[in-house]
C-alpha cells in the first residue's frame, strides 16, 4: 500500500534532526517559519514549469518517484535527461536528478541524502544507473554536484532503515547535542530542547536507540 511509503522528503528531516522527524511523521506536528515558507514558495515555483526540450537535453519538472524496494514516494523537482537526437537515436544516455533548497551548501549530508533517494527511485522506474546529480542552492544561486557513489547510498539506506525503526516503535528521540541546529527549526517551541535535556527520561530513550 501506498499508505505505508515512507516520503522522500523525510529522509532529509531524519538526517538534519531524528526528533525532528518523529515530531512531524509520528505525532503530526508541524509550524512554519520564515525558512519553511521560503521554501515552499520555491518549490512551487520550481514544480510549475513545464517539460521543455533543448537540443539532446530534455528537463522535466515536478516528477513523481517511487520505489517498490524501498517503499519510498515522492516528487522531484527537476530531472535532466540526455537524449541522443538523429537518426540513431535510441534509449537516453543519461539521468539527471536536481533539487533546489532554499539555503546555501552543508557540509553534511542532510541534502544529498535526499538526491540519493530520489535517485534510487529513477534507477528503479526507469531502469537505468544514476551516478550524479545536482542541488540548485538559493543563497548561493548555483548548483552544487552530487556524486552518487557508494558511501552516499549506504548512508541513504541507513536514513531509511532508521525513519522505519522510529515510525514501527512511534518512539520519539531526544534533542541532537548539536543545539545549533535547532536556530532555524519552525518546530523548536514545539520541540523544547532545553526542558527535555533536564528529564532523566532522556537516558532510556538514549539507551533504547543505542542497542
Amino acid at each position: 500500500m501506498q499508505d505505508d511509503f515512507l516520503s522522500i522528503s523525510a529522509l532529509q528531516h531524519i538526517a538534519y534532526c531524528p526528533r525532528q522527524f518523529a515530531l512531524i511523521h509520528v505525532e503530526q506536528a508541524w509550524a512554519e517559519n520564515r525558512f519553511t515558507a521560503e521554501g515552499q514558495i520555491l518549490h512551487e515555483r520550481v514544480d510549475s514549469g513545464v517539460a521543455e526540450q533543448r537540443g539532446s537535453l530534455r528537463s522535466e519538472r515536478g516528477v513523481l518517484l517511487t520505489s517498490e524496494r524501498y517503499q519510498l514516494k515522492g516528487k522531484m523537482d527537476l530531472l535532466e535527461i540526455e537524449t541522443p537526437t538523429g537518426p540513431d537515436a535510441g534509449a537516453p544516455l543519461r539521468y539527471f536528478p536536481v533539487e533546489y533548497k532554499r539555503g546555501k551548501p552543508k557540509v553534511q549530508d542532510w541534502d544529498r541524502i535526499q538526491l540519493c533517494a530520489q535517485a534510487l527511485c529513477i534507477e528503479e522506474m526507469r531502469q537505468t544507473q544514476v551516478e550524479q546529480g545536482a542541488i540548485w542552492y538559493w543563497e548561493v544561486r548555483r548548483r552544487e554536484p552530487v556524486l552518487i557513489d557508494q558511501s552516499l547510498r549506504s548512508v541513504t539506506l541507513a536514513m531509511i532503515d532508521q525513519a522505519r525503526t522510529i515510525l514501527v516503535t512511534g518512539t520519539t528521540p531526544p534533542p541532537v547535542k548539536d543545539r545549533s541546529r535547532c536556530k532555524a527549526c519552525s518546530l523548536l517551541d514545539l520541540c523544547e530542547p532545553d526542558t527535555f535535556a533536564k528529564d532523566h527520561s532522556k537516558a532510556y530513550i538514549e539507551q533504547l536507540f543505542s542497542s
